[in-house]
């Protein structure tokens, strides 16, 4: 059996992560799910055109669902740190680079890590 090549494990992890992520956030429906396997076909590309960018998947997935999401059902991951004010959604900085977080960008705090979005709808912030 061959050994996983670097770019099918940085695939493989980003779409842990955001799945993660959607499952806290309870909408990994299928056709959510699919947004995520489209993001992966998609970055897949990228990264083979861009080896170096293997780093920068997690982060690239999570904002293509996110958009994806607001065409079609609306803003998400809602903003769990504001408790007043219009509800937004949280940004993932940065926008391109390793280590990816979801940002408040209104309270300017960390949020959670990628992938770790259930640490915080449980209540817990970092900034």
């Amino acid at each position: 059996m061959d050994p996983i090549s670097p770019l099918e494990q940085a695939l493989h992890a980003a779409r842990a992560l955001v799945l993660a992520d959607l499952v806290a956030g309870r909408v990994a429906e299928a056709d959510v799910v699919s947004l995520v396997e489209e993001s992966v076909v998609q970055r897949r590309w990228w990264v083979e055109q861009w080896p170096e960018g293997a780093q920068f998947v997690a982060g690239l997935v999570a904002q293509d669902v996110q958009d994806a999401l607001l065409e079609r059902y609306g803003r998400w991951p809602l903003c769990p740190v504001c408790g007043t004010g219009e509800p937004h959604a949280l940004d993932v900085r940065p926008e391109l680079g390793p280590d990816p977080h979801w940002v408040c960008s209104e309270a300017g705090v960390k949020v959670a890590a990628v992938g770790s979005l259930g640490e915080a709808l449980g209540g817990a912030a970092s900034s």
